[in-house]
């Protein structure tokens, strides 16, 4: 007699090769045989029933303790081959009321006005610098490269994604420049070097980042034009900038405060401004986030769909200049990071351990997938409160790019940031 779980692969894996060893010792091939084989074992009985009961969070644990075990392939190949059978991840009564579940109570603990935004940046930014040297480019860009033209490597596909982002936000000279959401520094220094005159302030959350930035910004002498400080943007006051931007940070938002802050975008924003959003979106609402994210890696995180941001941006007196989807780049991305994160799987276990290794592992391949499979895509959005304040053509954009090739052909060289 087929076990249950067993049962449910059949159902599932219908195209591809998977040879699946179950906790009784049973060595089962699964599928058309087409493709490459991927073979995979279970452990012990605990873990086989846990991953029949609740695929979605128990897979990602299982694997992470060495439970679920891939013999041949990886667990990109392993979450991809089920991807390409399946989107659904409802098979019983039981699993359905476990995600509604899980959907209310993301819901709720979005919409609630105690600010745990810190204590969920701290979650995974302040982790070890040295973790993100590990698989980030020379400019530790931690969001969607651009990779423009295609093929490109990581590092020239992140400074594309600068450059395209620069072009959008029309910079001009003696500019007052906010980020929301400054990551390590790179977008920032970018921007002030390639404005002359140009004033920048870049806000984060995590105390990691903020001592990183601010190291980088004093080595290349820009200490006097680049401030970043640890602000939540919702207190921010009393300052109006000229050209906003905010990249992989909107995730963070929670879909409760849109609204909130988009108005604050309003108020920090010159009535002649520019924004530039970049954030990762997906095709529909989904209304909560996937069980293993929230919990390891992005509490408190929801991606949106285009639907969701926009009638917030325009309740709060904005006007959507231009929108773009970019797909498929993340899933390049992510690529990169993962080969780059497991060819230096020693150093990552040496910070961490075997199993944070594997957590984060499963992390970049199911977000690859994500993005190869699942139809998620980057979402770049120009915002002004003025109609005129963006050219009534597309144009400027190549021209805008091809200033900053110039700019960055007479730039310094990036300095290796050690800890």
């Amino acid at each position: 007699m087929a076990s249950a779980f067993l049962s449910i692969v059949q159902q599932i894996v219908r195209k591809g090769s998977l040879k699946l060893t179950l906790a009784n010792g049973e060595t089962h091939t699964i599928g058309d045989g087409t493709g490459e084989p991927v073979v995979a074992r279970l452990a012990d009985q605990e873990a086989e029933d846990a991953i029949r009961r609740d695929p979605t969070m128990k897979l990602g644990e299982m694997y992470m303790q060495g439970r679920f075990i891939l013999e041949q392939g990886n667990i990109y190949d392993f979450l991809s081959l089920v991807k390409q059978n399946t989107t659904n991840e409802i098979f019983d009564f039981k699993m359905a009321a476990l995600l509604l579940g899980r959907i209310a109570w993301q819901q709720l603990k979005s919409r609630v006005p105690v600010n745990r935004n810190k204590h969920n940046v701290a979650h995974h930014y302040d982790l070890s610098a040295k973790l993100f040297d590990l698989f980030l480019d020379e400019d530790w860009q931690y969001s969607c490269a651009y990779f423009e033209p295609p093929g490109i490597g990581l590092d020239e596909a992140q400074l594309a994604k600068k450059r395209h982002i620069a072009a959008k936000l029309l910079l001009e000279p003696n500019q007052r420049i906010l980020e929301i959401g400054s990551g390590w520094g790179g977008m920032g220094m970018y921007l002030t070097e390639a404005t002359e005159g140009a004033e920048f302030t870049g806000i984060t959350l995590s105390e990691e980042q903020l001592k990183v930035s601010r190291t980088r910004a004093e080595k290349r002498g820009l200490a006097d034009r680049v401030r970043f400080e640890l602000q939540d943007y919702r207190t921010m006051t009393g300052r109006k900038f000229d050209r906003i931007v905010s990249v992989g940070m909107f995730e963070h938002v929670g879909i409760g405060h849109y609204g909130n802050f988009f108005r604050k975008v309003s108020d920090l924003l010159d009535d002649n401004g520019v924004m530039v959003l970049h954030s990762i979106g997906r095709p529909k609402p989904s209304f909560g986030t996937n069980a293993f994210i929230e919990k390891y890696i992005f509490p408190g995180g929801y991606i949106p769909s285009v639907g969701e941001v926009v009638p917030p941006l325009e309740k709060a007196g904005l006007l959507v200049k231009d929108i773009e989807i970019l797909p498929l780049h993340y899933a390049y991305t992510l690529r990169h990071w993962r080969e780059r994160f497991v060819a230096r799987k020693a150093e990552a276990v040496a910070l961490y351990d075997e199993q944070f290794f594997r957590m984060w592992e499963f992390y970049l391949a199911g977000s690859e997938m994500g993005f190869r499979w699942d139809e998620l895509f980057i979402l770049q959005i120009q915002v002004a409160k003025n109609q005129f304040a963006v050219p009534d053509n597309r144009n400027y954009i190549a021209r805008n790019e091809a200033k900053l090739r110039e700019f960055e052909a007479r730039r310094a060289p990036l300095e290796k940031v050690t800890f």
